[in-house]
């Protein structure tokens, strides 16, 4: 309806904007609030979820597939709830992006979010690794996003955060072994034809970074 009332204008003003209503910015927010209080990483906090989100409208566009915004907005801040507690069972074997698609509900229900497309959401979540076969285009871009955020220079920021301070695990050949690892594997789970444009620049900037690297600490030795 609103799409129609902004033709009408149009016609007769030439000046239209759409906004979205009252209801949807709330639940936005909520969300927004939830992922911002609770998603505190220096790999897959807040930040990666901002991140997934806008590369993932960035990808879709660049192929001229249309998204269902709702579906994406949620999944991209929702995706890695169950990275952390009290939601994280991967203690008991259970992946986090199953864990997360399961109990996602649990802060949309309430909020506003149209229920209707909470499927959607469960199936974006669950094949957001770049290990996983994403079916439909909300879970295509976020994986294809959330896949890309593992390269380049945010990937390497990312691994790197996670080297222990106090010498415990992991250390910093260790995360130089993840980025290694990240830049074998993480390609060839691209599967979106904006995804894989953007590939060449990214592995370059990751595979400079860890050649450097090698060639100031003597191989690794001096890490």
């Amino acid at each position: 309806m609103r799409r129609v009332a902004c033709l009408l204008l149009l016609s007769t003003l030439g000046t239209c904007s759409v906004t979205a209503s009252a209801s949807d910015a709330a639940w936005r927010e909520t969300v927004r609030q939830f992922a911002a209080q609770h998603f505190k990483h220096p790999a897959w906090g807040y930040s990666h979820s901002v991140r997934d989100y806008e590369l993932a409208k960035t990808l879709a566009a660049a192929d001229h597939v249309a998204l269902d915004d709702d579906v994406l907005f949620a999944a991209a801040y929702l995706h890695d709830m169950a990275a952390f507690a009290p939601w994280d069972r991967e203690k008991e074997g259970i992946d986090h992006a199953d864990e997360g698609a399961r109990v996602v509900d649990t802060v949309l229900k309430n909020s506003g979010f149209p229920m209707a497309k909470i499927d959607a959401v469960r199936n974006a979540i669950r094949t957001h690794m770049f290990v996983r076969k994403p079916v439909g285009a909300e879970a295509v871009y976020l994986h294809d996003a959330d896949a890309l955020d593992w390269l380049g220079a945010v990937g390497v920021a990312r691994v790197m955060a996670l080297v222990d301070p106090s010498g415990g695990s992991p250390d910093g050949p260790t995360a130089v072994k993840m980025l290694e690892e990240n830049l074998a594997r993480v390609p060839d789970g691209v599967v979106s034809a904006a995804g894989r444009a953007r590939l060449p620049a990214l592995q370059k900037e990751l595979a400079d970074f860890l050649g450097d690297l090698r060639r100031e600490t003597d191989g690794y030795r001096t890490l």
